[in-house]
């Protein structure tokens, strides 16, 4: 049993033990160039940065990082591989597995699927050829053996495959349970139960173990039990943990009566492990047996086919090219109203309430719809934030505003995709933030527009992937008929927890809000995959503006002038046309057939940049299929006419002279250009610069000014902000294997400089660094487990190295507490400070 041999060869065997990392290094170190290539380009944090030989590159083949990374891109069938080579193999004892025992703990296998899936494993340098365990029968080469990278017990968690601990483990780790084992194993001898007795807990631990090592005895144990045990039971089928209300309470077989329920019953025969007061664990015997005997149960290799339902090609499309319009053209209004009236931001950051309140009332949309609108022009770079006003504005001479609608598309897609801000979790409750985000979360409050809880770092790569997998479901499900699969977020998550089952949780936690930013976007259209969405999983996105520019509708250069002081849209209005005519008009009404409304306000608002009657009126004849009406005419007229009659402006300081011909002469004189000076009356001049420094140009030029100090001049600090010209963004998907120079640079170096393995943990056999480090760490680790003498040189504070005996009980944070025997004490010892590790039966020898 796998449970078995994880305890096999605990006190003694262990002289003379191979280090994992060396048996990987001579591995990688027998390879082919070809094959790391192929290593470097599945795992290319491998090299980077590049290591100096095959020792370095072993460790940090076996780093928890590195190791945890390559999990998560392994799909179901080959996490399930791996996790039972790790429940069947102890790397400190060396017991290592062969495809042929894996085959009989994984219920729908075959040895050749198991072995191909751990000669992709072992391509991986997850896992690496070793010798057969002790009494294996001898086969030749007709079995392979192997055993996992030493830091994968760390990566898949105490709950490998689902399974628990250990009655032994549980023993170990839980002193409650260690203390009511003995006494829990004697009520069951003597209730009649087929259980040895036992008088330590070590031992008790042991008789649990064998008691319900096998599917029959656990079916003969549950044949008394009450009558929801098994449904009970079936809950702990795919993880070993649950959740039970009073977890530690009081049970027993003396004292329980007829009407006992399941949980009872299951705590009294110890079927079931407290962990604290909430919380209970199957243990590993229990849960194996519960799965017949096998470690998988739903072993596959091939994904799981999902039911889907069909839409044609014509819905699919227009569903996409009518989202692309809207979203452009409602982009545009949320430009326009941030120019007129940015946005205030909250003291915490992000856009409040009120502020979403009156945009989506200009927008004429609910404020969800804006809060998406507001990141999603935030992450493209067409608002920024102006720390100097605390408020997002829109940058100078946007480009975007005049480009060609298939192309702002495709700045928003490019934006959107390399972003790690995630605009659909607006709106959604705040989990876990730091700060003032936790005490907005702790009042039950929301993550809000353009703030810091929208952002996820994993957000590109999660993206990327669901678009990947959109696209494989699609060409799936393709039919001769033209239609397309309608794919919701049920059908994508089964297939990216068949893919990636690492990385499920991420995937779950995100994909209906991108799914919904793919909608808007127009990659997605009437629940399907249109052929954008195509296009950019395949990184074409050229290939994306052919398509759209062919189907896109063209885009409109008129309007329809109304009486009624209207101007109707006929369709989505080219770009440029619309920013000019929302300068001119209030836009109302949704879709593409948009009513603009000309006013007096709206009219002064054309008047104040700049416009007057005349091209005001020009302007609309241009694009109107229509003649101006005389109303509208009327109003145009009427409000430049008593437009300007009072002027604002702006000045630091004036000078006032009744020598008329003495300002004339400063207005005309080169040397005071600088002043901005700017004739309001015949005897009066404004000045931009402030009054002293107006007083000190005129004073060098020999004039005698009097300076009028009546108020204190207010000297403002500002912080100039740096030049802020969005330009277009260009996606590019994260990288999945390093550049082929760099490959053969390292494939050079590594050919150039064998790795030096020999027997020796300490600097001159190693290249003092990061294999150094990993070995060193991997001898205290292993002589943990195993309760193993390590002999240690340890430098003290004066820089003199003492060869030291000891016991290594714990690592961690650096630091590693150690039993000194000799003094029968405990110490806590710096890392940094040991130079060199051995075991110290090795020293015997």
């Amino acid at each position: 049993m796998p449970d078995d041999a994880g305890q096999e060869n605990r006190a003694g065997g262990n002289v003379g033990l191979m280090s994992l990392i060396r048996a990987l290094s001579k591995d990688l170190e027998a390879r082919s160039d070809d094959s790391l290539r192929a290593l470097f380009d599945a795992r290319p944090d491998l090299i980077s940065p590049a290591v100096p030989d095959f020792a370095a590159l072993a460790a940090r083949a076996s780093g928890r990082v590195s190791v945890q990374r390559a999990l998560e891109r392994l799909n179901r069938p080959q996490m399930q591989v791996l996790e039972t080579l790790h429940l069947c193999t102890n790397t400190d004892t060396e017991h290592s597995a062969s495809a042929a025992g894996l085959r009989k703990l994984i219920s729908g296998s075959t040895v050749a699927a198991v072995e191909r899936i751990l000669a992709a494993l072992q391509e991986l340098a997850l896992v690496h050829r070793a010798v057969p365990p002790h009494g294996a029968p001898a086969t030749g080469n007709r079995q392979r053996y192997y055993l996992p990278v030493g830091s994968l017990k760390d990566v898949v968690g105490i709950y490998p495959a689902g399974l628990g601990r250990s009655y032994t483990e549980l023993v170990r780790l839980q002193p409650a349970f260690a203390q009511r084992a003995v006494q829990l194993v004697s009520e069951l001898h003597r209730s009649g139960a087929a259980i040895h007795g036992a008088t330590t807990p070590m031992e008790a631990a042991l008789a649990l173990q064998h008691w319900t090592s096998s599917p029959e005895a656990l079916q003969d144990i549950l044949a008394t039990a009450p009558e929801r045990t098994t449904a009970l039971l079936a809950r702990f089928r795919n993880w070993a943990m649950g959740a039970v209300p009073q977890a530690q309470r009081k049970a027993s077989i003396t004292t329980e009566g007829s009407d006992v329920g399941p949980i009872d019953w299951l705590l009294a025969r110890g079927l079931l492990v407290p962990l604290d007061a909430a919380h209970v664990e199957l243990p590993h015997s229990v849960g194996l047996s519960l799965r017949g005997g096998a470690i998988i149960n739903d072993f596959s290799l091939s994904p799981p086919v999902p039911e889907l339902g069909r839409t044609s090609a014509a819905l699919r499309r227009n569903a996409a090219l009518g989202a692309i319009s809207e979203t452009l053209r409602l982009v545009g209004e949320v430009l326009h109203a941030v120019r007129d009236q940015p946005l205030a931001t909250l003291r915490s950051g992000g856009v409040g309430v009120r502020e979403m309140r009156r945009l989506a009332e200009l927008l004429r949309i609910d404020q969800p719809r804006t809060g998406l609108l507001l990141e999603l022009c935030g992450l493209a770079g067409l608002i920024r934030l102006d720390v100097d006003s605390s408020s997002w504005v829109q940058p100078p001479e946007l480009e975007w505003l005049v480009l060609p609608r298939q192309e702002q598309w495709l700045w928003l897609v490019n934006a959107w995709l390399a972003s790690q801000r995630v605009p659909s979790l607006v709106g959604q409750p705040i989990n876990g933030t730091p700060g003032a985000a936790a005490q907005r979360a702790a009042s039950g409050s929301t993550i809000i527009a353009l703030s810091a809880e929208a952002q996820r770092p994993d957000a590109p790569v999660v993206r990327k992937r669901i678009l990947e997998i959109l696209n494989e479901l699609t060409c799936e499900a393709s039919a001769p008929d033209g239609t397309a699969p309608v794919l919701d977020a049920a059908a994508v998550l089964q297939r990216a927890e068949w893919a990636q089952p690492r990385m499920a949780r991420r995937f779950s936690s995100l994909i209906r809000g991108v799914l919904a930013e793919a909608e808007i976007l127009g990659l997605l259209g009437s629940g399907a995959l249109s052929q954008l969405g195509s296009a950019i999983a395949d990184d074409e996105p050229d290939a994306a503006l052919s398509i759209l520019g062919e189907h896109l509708p063209a885009e409109l250069n008129h309007v329809l002038l109304q009486a009624d002081l209207t101007a109707v849209a006929p369709g989505y209005l080219a770009p440029a046309l619309t920013e000019k005519l929302l300068l001119m008009a209030d836009a109302e009404g949704q879709g593409p057939a948009t009513i603009y409304r000309f006013s007096p306000g709206s009219i002064r608002r054309a008047l104040d940049a700049g416009h007057n009657a005349s091209t005001v009126l020009e302007f609309l004849r241009e694009h109107s299929a229509t003649a101006v009406p005389q109303p509208l005419q009327y109003l145009v007229e009427d409000t430049a006419a008593r437009h300007g009659r009072l002027r604002v402006g702006a000045a630091a300081s004036f000078v006032q002279s009744e020598d008329e011909a003495a300002l004339l002469e400063l207005l005309a004189g080169p040397k005071t250009e600088g002043l901005g000076l700017v004739r309001i009356a015949p005897t009066v001049l404004i000045s931009s610069a402030p009054p002293r420094e107006t007083a000190q140009v005129l004073r060098s030029l020999g004039l005698s000014p009097s300076f009028d100090d009546s108020e204190q001049p207010v000297l403002r600090l500002r912080r100039a902000p740096a030049p802020h010209t969005p330009s277009r963004p260009i996606y590019t998907a994260p990288r999945t294997a390093p550049p082929a120079e760099e490959v053969q640079a390292q494939l050079d170096a590594l050919r150039h400089r064998p790795a030096a393995v020999g027997n020796h943990h300490g600097p001159e056999g190693d290249h003092i660094g990061e294999a150094a480090t990993q070995l060193g760490l991997e001898a205290l680790q292993r002589a943990i487990r195993l309760k193993q003498r390590i002999s240690m040189n340890v430098v003290d504070g004066m820089g003199n190295a003492n060869l030291e005996i000891v016991v290594p009980l714990s690592v961690s944070g650096g630091r590693v507490r150690v039993f000194d025997p000799a003094k029968d004490t405990e110490r806590v010892l710096s890392i940094h400070r040991i130079i060199d590790i051995e075991a110290a039966e090795e020293l015997r020898q």
